[in-house]
C-alpha cells in the first residue's frame, strides 16, 4: 500500500494544532503534517460543534479543502475518537475521504465511552469556569499530571496556554458528552491499517485500555508501548514519535493469521462422493470456508467479540478457526439449538451480559480488563464461573450473578464444542463416517446403494475414514 502524502493531526483535549509542531519538524515532509484545530480549541476556540460527529465534519472539510490523493489521520486522545469516526466514514464511501491509507492513534480515546473516573471528570469540569488564578493553576496541574517524566519549561508553558485558550463550553462538552459517546457498534471493525501508541505511564488510556477498547475495532493494527511516557507523547517525546511513525510507514506488514484447518484429502473425497447428500455437502463446504479476517459482528459489539475470542482461546483453542465469529453469526441470525436455561435471557442478551460480567470481574480482581490478563488469571476467572462462584462486587444492571454465570459458561462450552465439531476437519480428525449415510446424486456406486452394510462390532466399511489417532499408529 502506498504511503500517505499528508498526515492530518488531531489534538488532545486542551491541545491545539501547535501541539504537533515538534513532530512536524522531526518528520520534515515524510509525510507532511497538517495539524487541525478542533472546534473550541486553539485558533478555532470560537467555533461551535463539539460532538464527535461535528468535529469529524470540521476535519472532513479540512481534508476536502486540501484534497490529497493519499492521506493519514493522526489522532491524539480526544482526536483519536474523531479519527476513528472519520475512518468509518471513509470506509463507507463518504466523498472526499476515499484516500485514507492509515490511522495513527496516540493514547486514543476509544469508540466506547472513555474510562475516566467520575470524580476526576467532575473536578476537571468544576475548575474550567473558575477565576483566572485557579484556572492557571489547574491547567498547569492538568498538563503535569498527564506526562511521565515532565516537559521542558517551554513545552509546558505552551501546553498550559493551549488549555487556557480552550473554550470552557467545548471543554465541558467533551467531558460531559463527547467522551461518553458510544460509537462502538457504529465504528465496528475497520480495515484501515493502524498504529496504536500508548505511554506506559498513562493511567486511563495506556496499553491495557488500548488493547481492550481500541484494538478490537482494528483488523490490521500494531500496538506499541512507549516506556516512561504518560498521556502526552507528541509533547513528551516528539522525536520518538517521529521515529515510530517513520518505521511503521516503512514496514506495515503484520503477522499473518493461521491458515484455516485443512480437510484431509481422503475425507474431502468422501464429501465429494455420491455417498453424501447434496445439502450436507453444501453445508460442509460452507463450514470449511476460511473465516473472514475483517468479520464485523452482528449480535455482539467489537469489544465483546474480542473478549469472546479470548475466552474460546482458553476453552477450546483451534488455530485458524474463528469460533467467536461463527457463534456471533449464529446469534445474529437467530439460530441455535432450540433451548436455553430458564434463568438466562435469550442467547444474544445472555452472551453480552456474560462477557461484560467476566470483564467486570477481571477489573475487580486484577484492576485490568479480561483481554489483557495472562492465561492463568483468565483460567482462574473461568473456573470460578464454572463453579458458580464468579461475582462482581457492586454489580450494575445487565450483569449476571454467580449461578447464571455458571449456566452461561456451560452453554458457552457446549457451543464451542458444537462449532468445532461441525467443521469437516474436526469430523475427519475423529473419523466420523455418518456423513456417508446416503447420497442423492445419480450414478452407480461400486458396492451398491450408499449407506452402511456392516453392522458388527469393530467392522468398519471399507470406505469409512479413520480417526486421526488411528492413522498415526498404522
Amino acid at each position: 500500500m502506498a504511503k500517505p502524502e499528508v498526515l492530518f493531526c488531531l489534538h488532545f483535549l486542551g491541545g491545539s494544532a501547535r501541539s504537533w509542531q515538534r513532530l512536524a519538524y522531526a518528520l520534515g515532509n515524510a509525510p507532511t503534517c497538517v495539524p487541525v484545530d478542533l472546534p473550541g480549541f486553539g485558533n478555532a476556540a470560537g467555533s461551535m460543534g463539539f460532538s464527535v460527529d461535528a468535529m469529524a465534519d470540521h476535519v472532513a472539510a479540512a481534508i476536502r479543502s486540501r484534497a490529497p490523493a493519499r492521506f493519514g489521520i493522526a489522532g491524539h486522545s480526544m482526536g483519536a475518537k474523531v479519527a476513528l469516526a472519520l475512518a468509518r466514514r471513509s470506509e463507507d464511501g463518504e466523498p472526499g475521504l476515499e484516500g485514507l491509507t492509515d490511522l495513527i492513534l496516540v493514547s486514543g480515546s476509544p469508540p466506547s465511552p472513555e474510562p475516566i473516573p467520575e470524580d476526576r471528570r467532575a473536578r476537571m469540569i468544576a475548575w474550567v469556569d473558575a477565576d483566572p488564578e485557579t484556572r492557571f493553576r489547574e491547567a498547569r496541574a492538568f498538563v503535569r499530571d498527564n506526562v511521565g517524566a515532565g516537559l521542558d519549561p517551554e513545552a509546558e508553558t505552551r501546553a498550559t496556554a493551549d488549555v487556557l485558550q480552550a473554550s470552557p463550553q467545548a471543554w465541558k462538552a467533551w467531558l460531559g458528552s463527547g467522551a461518553r459517546e458510544d460509537l462502538c457498534r457504529r465504528v465496528g471493525i475497520l480495515h484501515t491499517p493502524a498504529l496504536i501508541l500508548a505511554g506506559s505511564e498513562d493511567a486511563d488510556l495506556g496499553p491495557d485500555a488500548q488493547r481492550a477498547l481500541t484494538a478490537p475495532h482494528l483488523a490490521r493494527h500494531r500496538l506499541v508501548t512507549v516506556d516512561g511516557v504518560g498521556h502526552l507523547l507528541p509533547l513528551e517525546r516528539p522525536e520518538t514519535l517521529a521515529d515510530l511513525l517513520v518505521a511503521y510507514l516503512g514496514d506495515r506488514s503484520l503477522p499473518e493469521a493461521a491458515p484455516a484447518p485443512a480437510v484431509p484429502p481422503a475425507y474431502a473425497a468422501l464429501i465429494a462422493s455420491n455417498r453424501v447428500n447434496g445439502r450436507l455437502r453444501t453445508a460442509l463446504g460452507a463450514r470449511a470456508a476460511a473465516d473472514d479476517p475483517f468479520y464485523r459482528p452482528e449480535a455482539l459489539d467489537p469489544v465483546e467479540l474480542a473478549i469472546l475470542r479470548a475466552v474460546f482461546a482458553r476453552v477450546l483453542p483451534v488455530p485458524g478457526l474463528d469460533l467467536a465469529a461463527r457463534l456471533d453469526r449464529r446469534l445474529g441470525s437467530g439460530g441455535g439449538d432450540g433451548w436455553r436455561f430458564s434463568a438466562l435471557p435469550p442467547d444474544p442478551e445472555a452472551y453480552r451480559a456474560g462477557l461484560r460480567t467476566l470483564d467486570a470481574a477481571a477489573r475487580a480482581a486484577h484492576g485490568r480488563p479480561f483481554l489483557v490478563l495472562e492465561g492463568l488469571h483468565q483460567d482462574a476467572l473461568l473456573t470460578l464461573a464454572q463453579k458458580g462462584e464468579l461475582t462482581v462486587p457492586g454489580s450494575v444492571g445487565g450483569q449476571l450473578d454467580g449461578d447464571r454465570m455458571r449456566f452461561w459458561f456451560e452453554d458457552l462450552r457446549a457451543d464451542a464444542a458444537r462449532l468445532w465439531l461441525a467443521h469437516p476437519a474436526s469430523l475427519a480428525r475423529i473419523g466420523f463416517s455418518g456423513i456417508g449415510a446416503g447420497g442423492d446424486r445419480p450414478g452407480a456406486i461400486a458396492d451398491g446403494l450408499p449407506g452402511f452394510h456392516q453392522v458388527g462390532l469393530d467392522a468398519p466399511e471399507p470406505w469409512e475414514p479413520r480417526a486421526a489417532h488411528e492413522e498415526a499408529v498404522r
